[in-house]
């Protein structure tokens, strides 16, 4: 019996589904680490929406605006009428690999007060300093509101809305580092068998071992491997440091239990075994995904037909009669699929039991 997934979609947009694993999909190195950036801002232009001027603490803030640009209030009482504005907190979470001067990255806006809804508005230039008191200013952010739930019209994003105006120090690598595994792949199997990759990568190298002869990788708990430089990248670590995290393995020889794991930020997908999927259909906004058993064979007076909106994946004969993830991941990046909508779909079919597998989205 041979089945086929296809896909039906009207719209394409570029995806960053990753198949293959690489230990950079699932670790990081002990210097890197997100950070969340942060300050407090006013949403300008909102349609009557916004907090009360009556409130001084709207108040103040917005008094201190005007007059920082030459138009200083009287009194507070001149402010009282005001509904277009709203007081907001503002965060912008980093990435692992940190940052650089003038990147730019999304944040997210929520009203602090009595605003009841930010939409239609626009964030007013504002300063973002480290979660901790003291900490220097690392970011400027400003720009329109997009909100993407309106059932939560009182939080938003502006997309590419906080420039780096001060880049984070970078650690200095030096004889050894760490490369911490993330927790949903935490396991001593999976440790050990990344060192071993990787020292399979380098044993045919003249700098297989370091000086004392120890291993390039060693598997220290079930969430570190302990990796030393070689002696000849020590004054330029860089192009070792590439090679080690774009090693790929197989997760299926992690031995975990089978899970789809997500990564939003970079669009990854993983799954630790040949997870599978039972019979199903799925209707998502424009995209149509159905299960066809058995697959559609062409003929002279029925021919099959390639186009840019259909994607058509056979797949091994399985007693059980189920499809396997990857057919679906491989329908998704030959139609174009948005990470977003992808991963929407394996929340439904996680939610409905078809996904035989715990998912995971980070």
């Amino acid at each position: 019996m041979r089945r086929a997934v296809l896909a039906t979609l009207t719209i394409s947009m570029l995806i960053g589904t990753c198949l293959a694993t690489r230990v950079k999909d699932i670790a990081r190195m002990d210097t890197q680490g997100e950070s969340v950036l942060q300050g407090l801002g006013l949403v300008l232009g909102l349609p009557g929406t916004g907090d009360s001027g009556k409130d001084l603490v709207l108040a103040r803030p917005l008094a201190q605006v005007l007059a920082n640009n030459g138009a200083p209030i009287a009194s507070f009482e001149e402010l009282k009428a005001s509904k277009s504005v709203a007081l907001v907190m503002v965060t912008c979470k980093t990435p692992a690999a940190g940052v650089r001067l003038n990147d730019q990255y999304d944040v997210i806006v929520t009203a602090l007060h009595s605003a009841s809804s930010l939409k239609g508005g626009q964030l007013y230039l504002t300063a973002l300093t480290g979660p901790r008191p003291g900490q220097p200013v690392y970011a400027m952010a400003s720009g329109p509101i997009e909100i993407n739930d309106d059932t939560i019209s009182t939080r938003g994003r502006v997309r590419r809305g906080a420039q780096i105006v001060r880049p984070f120090p970078q650690a200095v690598i030096g004889s050894t580092f760490d490369l911490v595994v993330e927790p949903s792949f935490a396991g001593y199997q999976t440790t050990t068998h990344i060192a071993g990759r990787i020292r399979d990568e380098y044993q045919l190298a003249p700098d297989g071992f370091s000086q004392l002869g120890e291993p390039i990788a060693q598997a220290i708990d079930d969430r570190t491997v302990r990796i030393r430089v070689p002696s000849g990248y020590r004054a330029n670590p860089t192009p070792f440091i590439a090679d080690v995290m774009n090693t790929e393995f197989d997760a299926g020889q992690l031995k975990l239990p089978a899970r789809v794991v997500v990564n939003r930020r970079t669009g990854a997908i993983i799954a630790t075994q040949d997870v599978r999927i039972s019979l199903v259909a799925i209707a998502h906004r424009n995209l149509v995904v159905r299960r066809i058993n058995p697959a559609p064979q062409p003929s002279a007076a029925a021919p099959l037909v390639s186009t840019d909106s259909i994607a058509g994946v056979g797949t091994e004969v399985d007693p059980q009669d189920q499809a396997r993830l990857d057919d679906l991941l491989n329908a998704f990046k030959a139609l174009d699929v948005p990470v977003e909508d992808q991963i929407e779909i394996l929340h439904m079919l996680e939610k409905s039991g078809r996904l035989n597998a715990e998912l995971i989205v980070d």
